[in-house]
C-alpha cells in the first residue's frame, strides 16, 4: 500500500523507452497483419494493445518531463491597475496571488530534491507550453531556487474568503524579500472593498505609497486620501490623538503605552498619574486637553490648572464673595508676608492661601477628589516630582516639539493654519484612507512614539466601536511592526475582530519584536493573536522555526534499496540479494532551510484555520497610462 504513495520524478523518464517500444511492436504488427503473415483479426488485437500500453507509458514519461521542466520555476510578474481590477472581481474574496495548495506530495518532492542536483534533471519549458501550460521560467538573475514553486507544474489565481482575514495577519519576510509588494496588493484590495484604511509606514515607501494613491484615485473620491509625514506636515493633516474618549483616563493609558518600560513599574504607574492629573483637572476646567497642555502643566508644574479650579470651586460652595471671608483673608495676608510655605517658585501668593483655605477650613465631605489630587501633585517635592516623572517628559517633548507639536496638539482656533484636523472618528466617518509615514530612519525615537501613540487612539476607538455596536470595517496595516508595537496594538489583535479591525502587520525577524517585547516569549505571545501567516524568504534561524512550527508535519517517505553479493570456496557458487525498503517519518511539512532560499515574492501561507498554500504576488505598477474607472468597481 505504501508503494503506490511514492514517487520519484527526478530521474530519467524511462517510460518513454517502452513507450518507443511499444509502439515498435505496434508498427511491426501492423506490417506483418498487412504482409498476410498473421491474421487480422489476431494482429490487430495485439496492435491495439500495444498501442494502449504505448499510451499509457507515454503518458507516465510525460508525466515526469512536465514535472522536470517545472523546476524552471515561475518568473516575477507585473500587473497593472486594470490587471488587478480583473483579478479582483469579488470584493468579499482577498485575491493573495498566483500558486496552488501545498499537499504532502509537495513536500514529498522537496524532500526528494534536497538529495540532488536539480539543474541536472531540468527540461526545456517549451515542453510545458506544448503541453498547455503557462510558461515564465525564472532568470538566473532572479533571487532564490526556482524548483520551490516548480515542483507543482500548475498554478492558478488564490483566493480566501475575507471574513478569514478577521483574526490577523502576519507578513514576514527579510529586507526585499516583497513585504511592500504583497501590502500594495492588499491595501488595494481593501480601498476597493471600501474599507477605512489606515497604513502605518515607518519607513515611507515610495513605491507603497503610490499605489495607495492610486487605488484611492481609481475607486474612492478626490478627498479620500490624507498624509501624515513628520518631516513635512505642512504637506498632510493634523492628527489629535487625544480627542477621542469616553473616560479622562484613557488619555493617561495611551501616554503610559508609549513609555519605555522599567522592572517594578513605579515610574510607569507615577507616570499614569501624572497625566491623569492634569487631564481631569483640564477637564473640569472644560479645557480639552492635549499634548501641547500636558507637556505644559507635567514640566511647568500643575499650579495654574489647581489655582483655576479653586476659583470655580469657590465660586459654586461659596459664593462670589468668597475671597471677603475673614479667613480667606487672614490667609492671603499671610500668604503675601510669607508665612505660608511655598512649594515651587511657580505658586502664587494668591494659590498658597487658596490651598490653605481649602485644607483646613473646607469640610471633608464637600471636597472634590479632582481637586485633592492636585492639591497632592502641588505638595509633592519637586526635585523628587521631576526624577519620577523622567521617563515621561523626554516622550512628551519628542511629541510637542516644533511643527510636530502643532501637528499633534493642532489648534481649530489657528485662522492661519489651514490644515485639516483629523482624528480616528473622522477618518472613520469620512471612509479616508490614512497613510502615516513614521519617518523612523533619521528619527527612530520620535517615530517609534508616534507610531504607539496612534495605535494607542485606535485602540481606544474599537473600544468605542465595540460599546456601541455598529462601525464600519477598518483595515489597519502595520509595516515594520517592531518600531511600534506596544500594549495597544496587541490589544487590537486580540479583540479588534470584534470592533471590526482586520489587522495586517509586516515584520523582518523574531528577535526584532522580542528586543522590542523584552523576551522572545512576549514576542510569541503577541503574534499568537494573528491567525494567518504569509512567510516569505526568511534568514533568521528562530523566525524559520516559528514558521515551520505554524505550518505543521507531514509523513515523507524514504525508499532504501540494498543489494548484497557473496561468493563461496567453490568457483561458481555465489549468492545474490536484492532488497528495497520504504519508511515512514514525520517531518515538517515544509522543510526550515526551504525558508531562506524562496525567490523574491514568493510565500508560504496558511491561511483560514491550516490551509497551506504556495504563491506569489505579482509587482503592481500603479503608473501604468489609464486608471481603471471607478464606475467599474
Amino acid at each position: 500500500m505504501l508503494i503506490r504513495k511514492y514517487e520519484m520524478p527526478w530521474r530519467r523518464a524511462y517510460e518513454g523507452y517502452a513507450a518507443a517500444g511499444w509502439l515498435t511492436a505496434f508498427g511491426s504488427l501492423i506490417v506483418i497483419a498487412m504482409r498476410d503473415e498473421l491474421p487480422w483479426r489476431f494482429a490487430s488485437a495485439l496492435a491495439m494493445l500495444c498501442l494502449w500500453m504505448a499510451t499509457l507509458r507515454m503518458h507516465r514519461a510525460l508525466r515526469i518531463l512536465v514535472a522536470r521542466a517545472s523546476l524552471s520555476g515561475r518568473a516575477m510578474q507585473v500587473v497593472t491597475s486594470k490587471e488587478l481590477h480583473k483579478l479582483c472581481r469579488q470584493p468579499e474574496q482577498v485575491f493573495l496571488g498566483f500558486g496552488f495548495e501545498w499537499q504532502p506530495v509537495h513536500s514529498q518532492r522537496l524532500y526528494e530534491l534536497a538529495k540532488i542536483n536539480f539543474r541536472d534533471y531540468a527540461v526545456c519549458p517549451a515542453l510545458l507550453q506544448w503541453q498547455g501550460y503557462a510558461v515564465h521560467p525564472q532568470p538566473d538573475s532572479e533571487i532564490g531556487l526556482p524548483y520551490i514553486h516548480g515542483v507543482e507544474p500548475r498554478e492558478r489565481p488564490l483566493y480566501r474568503p475575507l471574513p478569514n482575514f478577521e483574526g490577523g495577519t502576519l507578513l514576514v519576510g527579510t529586507t526585499q524579500s516583497g513585504k511592500g509588494v504583497a501590502l500594495a496588493n492588499l491595501i488595494t484590495q481593501a480601498i476597493r472593498r471600501g474599507d477605512v484604511v489606515v497604513v502605518i509606514d515607518p519607513k515611507n515607501s515610495r513605491r507603497l505609497k503610490r499605489a495607495v494613491v492610486r487605488a484611492c484615485a481609481d475607486y474612492r473620491e478626490a478627498d479620500t486620501f490624507l498624509e501624515f509625514h513628520p518631516a513635512f506636515p505642512e504637506t498632510g493633516v493634523r492628527l489629535d490623538f487625544t480627542f477621542n474618549w469616553q473616560k479622562p483616563t484613557e488619555i493617561a493609558s495611551r501616554i503610559q503605552s508609549i513609555m519605555p518600560p522599567d522592572t517594578a513599574g513605579a515610574f510607569s504607574a507615577f507616570g499614569w498619574d501624572a497625566v491623569n492629573v492634569v487631564v481631569q483637572g483640564l477637564v473640569d476646567l472644560d479645557e480639552r486637553p492635549n499634548l501641547m497642555k500636558l507637556t505644559k502643566y507635567i514640566e511647568g508644574g500643575i499650579e495654574p490648572v489647581l489655582e483655576a479650579a479653586l476659583r470655580r470651586f469657590f465660586d459654586a460652595l461659596i459664593g462670589p464673595a468668597w475671597r471677603d471671608q475673614p479667613d480667606m483673608k487672614k490667609l492671603l495676608h499671610d500668604a503675601q508676608r510669607g508665612n505660608l510655605k511655598r512649594p515651587s517658585e511657580a505658586a502664587s501668593t494668591e494659590l498658597l492661601a487658596f490651598v490653605a483655605f481649602y485644607e483646613h477650613h473646607v469640610p471633608q465631605s464637600q471636597r472634590s477628589k479632582v481637586i485633592d489630587s492636585q492639591v497632592r501633585t502641588f505638595r509633592h517635592n519637586r526635585e523628587h516630582y521631576q526624577k519620577i516623572t523622567a521617563n515621561l517628559l523626554p516622550i512628551l517633548s519628542m511629541l510637542t516639539s516644533g511643527d510636530l507639536g502643532m501637528s499633534l496638539s493642532p489648534d481649530p482656533f489657528d485662522a492661519d493654519d489651514r490644515r485639516a484636523i483629523m482624528n480616528f472618528e473622522k477618518i472613520e466617518r469620512g471612509g479616508h484612507v490614512l497613510y502615516m509615514c513614521l519617518d523612523s530612519l533619521p528619527d527612530p525615537s520620535v517615530a517609534s512614539a508616534i507610531g504607539a501613540l496612534s495605535l494607542a487612539d485606535l485602540a481606544a476607538r474599537a473600544g468605542m466601536r465595540y460599546n456601541l455596536g455598529s462601525y464600519r470595517r477598518i483595515a489597519l496595516f502595520v509595516d515594520e511592526v517592531s518600531n511600534v508595537i506596544n500594549q495597544p496594538l496587541i490589544e487590537i489583535l486580540n479583540k479588534g475582530a470584534e470592533g471590526g479591525i482586520f489587522t495586517t502587520c509586516a515584520m523582518q525577524t523574531l528577535a526584532d519584536l522580542a528586543k522590542r517585547l523584552g523576551s522572545e516569549d512576549a514576542a510569541r505571545m503577541a503574534l499568537g493573536n494573528l491567525n494567518n501567516l504569509i512567510a516569505l524568504r526568511s534568514k533568521d534561524r528562530p523566525t524559520q522555526d516559528f514558521i515551520v512550527e505554524t505550518f505543521g508535519k507531514t509523513a515523507i517517505h524514504t525508499l532504501r534499496v540494498g543489494l548484497n553479493n557473496a561468493t563461496d570456496a567453490h568457483l561458481g557458487d555465489f549468492t545474490s540479494a536484492y532488497s528495497s525498503q520504504l519508511t515512514e517519518s514525520m517531518e515538517e511539512l515544509i522543510p526550515a532551510d526551504i525558508l531562506g532560499k524562496l525567490p523574491n515574492l514568493q510565500y508560504f501561507a496558511s491561511v483560514s484555520g491550516g490551509r497551506i498554500i504556495k504563491g506569489r504576488f505579482p509587482i503592481l505598477n500603479p503608473d501604468d497610462d489609464q486608471p481603471a474607472t471607478r464606475r467599474a468597481a
